[in-house]
């Protein structure tokens, strides 16, 4: 077994200068968003709403592999590869940022230090009136992260980037200058070109794409007290985890979050045993198990477990935690 892993480890380093596999993805993607946007008036509302909500969730996907250092070794043509604002309302350099800073597995989960945890505060939720309760914990269970999530997501993003920018944040200010720089080829396409209406692109693209993210960031992560009991597995996803790029398997991401997407299934192989042992058996099988457990029923507490324990207001995370927010 240890030839094995590192026969594969030694693969992953010798990674050529430019990764084909990620510049082919990168080509489908934005070729099939042009050929699925430009046929809107072809096709029947609902196959342009799974279409177009696949790609724009696969870029996302790509998006999070390109912040990972892939395709090639320049940052400048990665950068262009991801910085097209497909989704529209997430600009990948915030979101590039905020990945890296989810990555800090000691962390992980704590909703004071991981930008992608999708637990409150004690204080948080004391603040919160019943309706805010109410929406927080239906997002718990995987029906109403699917359905309030993204609407959710998008207006607290939204409002807390605007709170920083009126607040004088100067570097959220020239990120957001360069995102909508960058959106208005995007929106002429879809809306001049493809003559798609702005509100059927966000219903039936933009929304459904976050819904589908969420499927997999829905049961990514829980808290625990071990590090890395905190990261999930689900097996067994063959179409989801194209989508998702293999981070259904998201143990192995956080492990080696530098691996090309397309070497992660048989390092996971290699390595399933040790990983699984590790993770205290965290392991689905795919995503219908998921679907089958949680549709209407909470995966979790809102209030971050650790933290409500803790005596003083600031999250007692033990050194050594692990979660994640949407888009990774």
């Amino acid at each position: 077994m240890q030839d094995e892993v590192g026969d594969i480890r030694g693969a992953s380093r010798r990674r050529r200068t430019v990764e084909a596999p990620t510049l082919v993805l990168a080509a489908v993607i934005y070729g099939g968003f042009a050929a699925v946007t430009f046929a809107y008036d072809t096709m029947p509302w609902w196959l342009f709403a799974v279409l177009g909500a696949w790609l724009v969730a696969w870029q996302s996907s790509l998006q999070h592999e390109i912040l990972h250092g892939h395709p090639t070794r320049s940052r400048r043509i990665n950068r262009a590869l991801a910085n097209v604002p497909l989704s529209l309302w997430l600009p990948y350099e915030t979101y590039r940022l905020s990945h890296l800073r989810h990555h800090r597995d000691e962390r992980l989960t704590d909703p004071l230090d991981d930008p992608e945890s999708r637990y409150v505060t004690p204080e948080d939720w004391s603040r919160l009136g019943p309706l805010g309760r109410r929406m927080l914990a239906a997002q718990k269970t995987l029906a109403g992260r699917l359905v309030l999530g993204p609407a959710w997501m998008i207006v607290h993003f939204l409002a807390d980037e605007t709170s920083k920018m009126v607040d004088g944040d100067r570097a959220t200010l020239r990120i957001w200058v360069g995102h909508l720089l960058r959106a208005v080829p995007v929106v002429v396409w879809v809306t001049v070109v493809c003559d798609i209406p702005p509100l059927t692109y966000v219903a039936l693209v933009v929304y459904p794409s976050v819904s589908l993210l969420l499927i997999r960031s829905f049961a990514e992560h829980k808290a625990a007290d071990g590090v890395a009991e905190r990261t999930a597995i689900v097996e067994n996803s063959p179409v989801l985890g194209l989508l998702f790029l293999h981070n259904n398997l998201h143990a192995v991401h956080h492990e080696r979050p530098s691996m090309p997407w397309y070497e992660i299934p048989a390092w996971y192989r290699a390595n399933r045993a040790r990983l699984i042992l590790e993770n205290g058996g965290h392991v689905y099988d795919g995503y219908g198990a998921v679907f089958r457990r949680y549709l209407f029923a909470s995966h979790d507490s809102v209030v971050h477990p650790i933290a409500a324990a803790a005596p003083s207001s600031r999250p007692e995370v033990p050194t050594g935690a692990s979660d994640g927010l949407v888009l990774t």
